[in-house]
């Protein structure tokens, strides 16, 4: 990998993007935080964060949200008193693409 995933932005998908491989997303999921699971399928990843109370999920929350928004690029997200649970997958491609990892990687230094 040429540069660091932290370093990339995400690249706007405009339709005709192709997911990675299952070999290709593996690769790719060594650069990211061991904590983040790799669904059998290799088409999403997703990480379940864990907090003291809600004002700190809160905090991370909107720290995320505010993290989607400047890369474009939107994981799912479920959350509840202290926890945070991040699923990333490219909808447009059906699977996982570059941006899936340059957003889980910047959410690791959240």
């Amino acid at each position: 990998m040429d540069k660091q995933l932290k370093e990339l932005k995400c690249e706007p998908c405009n339709g005709g993007v192709a997911a990675m491989t299952a070999a290709e997303a593996q690769d790719y999921h060594k650069h990211v935080n061991g904590a983040w699971q790799l669904a059998d399928d290799a088409k999403s990843i997703h990480r379940r964060f864990k907090f003291k109370n809600f004002a700190k999920t809160m905090f991370f929350v909107n720290a995320l949200a505010n993290l989607a928004d400047k890369e474009g690029h939107h994981p799912d997200v479920k959350f509840g008193y202290n926890y945070c649970e991040v699923l990333f997958t490219t909808h447009e491609a059906g699977g996982l693409t570059i941006n899936d990892y340059i957003c889980a990687k910047k959410v690791d230094l959240l």
